[in-house]
């Protein structure tokens, strides 16, 4: 009987630049305790009712509230729940972020804040309206509804700036700065201030980050060898141990054996939607 159930979702094209996915996930066990890797922000709304515990890579604990935003995060967090959960979120492009929060996001890094704080009473009655839904289309309904309400208009340059940061990222394993200077026309300080602005990082630490969960999924998804992985951006193994160790909690070889329930879903989820979303997350 399979105990944890994880769903995605395409959003609309009016939401494609602020939302990566849409995701349903259902655990009937009686407790949880799962490692989720170093990720973009998110938006999630708890169903189940008592919540549940994030631990975060700095050492920060923080109670998970009804309707919250995950700020992005540096490393691996671990999730707790000592009941069964149901959660239904939306990952934040940075795009997204922009529009509906508003804040750096180099201030709200491997943390939580509850979402009725920002937006009040609406996030809540579309908690409510969430626990009632029948499937994963009609969450997603009442979310694009809710998001098209509260969302700003992201500025033209934000959403260049982005795409080129994206392009960049995607484009080689191990991205030179140099690149991004010359494709943008930006000096290294003002791309480090939009990166931690609209990423929470500065574009250096960006590069590290998705090189190592690109490589992780190569070896979750695709068996490759050590040496194979090595050979896109790392210097030697020791390098790759470390790297993938940071931002995913485990070595490459744990990743191997026992990627983790969440991790080994996901990534075959996020993977099947290859060329229908950004391939940051479906690679990634």
């Amino acid at each position: 009987m399979t105990h944890l159930h994880l769903d995605y979702a395409i959003p609309d094209a009016a939401l494609s630049d602020y939302i990566t996915v849409f995701y349903r996930f259902r655990s009937d066990l009686p407790g949880l305790e799962e490692t989720e890797r170093a990720d973009r922000a998110q938006i999630r709304f708890v169903l189940h009712d008592g919540g549940g515990e994030y631990r975060f890579a700095d050492g920060r604990v923080q109670q998970a509230m009804d309707v919250h935003i995950v700020g992005p995060t540096t490393g691996p967090r671990v999730i707790c729940a000592d009941r069964p959960v149901h959660v239904f979120g939306a990952g934040l492009a940075p795009c997204g972020w922009a529009a509906l929060i508003g804040v750096d996001a180099s201030t709200m890094v491997n943390r939580l804040v509850d979402a009725a704080d920002l937006f009040g009473d609406r996030v809540i009655a579309a908690r409510e309206a969430l626990r009632s839904a029948a499937d994963l289309a009609g969450m997603q309904a009442i979310a694009t509804a809710l998001l098209l309400e509260l969302l700003r208009d992201s500025c033209s340059d934000t959403l260049r700036f982005v795409r080129q940061v994206n392009d960049w990222l995607a484009a080689h394993p191990s991205p030179d700065i140099e690149s991004l200077i010359g494709a943008t026309g930006l000096s290294r300080r003002q791309l480090e201030r939009n990166c931690n602005r609209l990423y929470g990082m500065p574009p250096k630490f960006l590069a590290r980050k998705y090189r190592a969960l690109r490589a992780a999924v190569s070896l979750i998804l695709d068996g490759d060898s050590l040496d194979e992985v090595i050979d896109r951006g790392f210097y030697d193994q020791s390098h790759l141990i470390r790297e993938i160790r940071e931002f995913t909690g485990l070595t490459p070889r744990q990743l191997k054996a026992d990627p983790g329930r969440i991790a080994a879903l996901s990534v075959g989820l996020r993977h099947n939607l290859s060329g229908q979303i950004d391939p940051l997350v479906s690679d990634a």
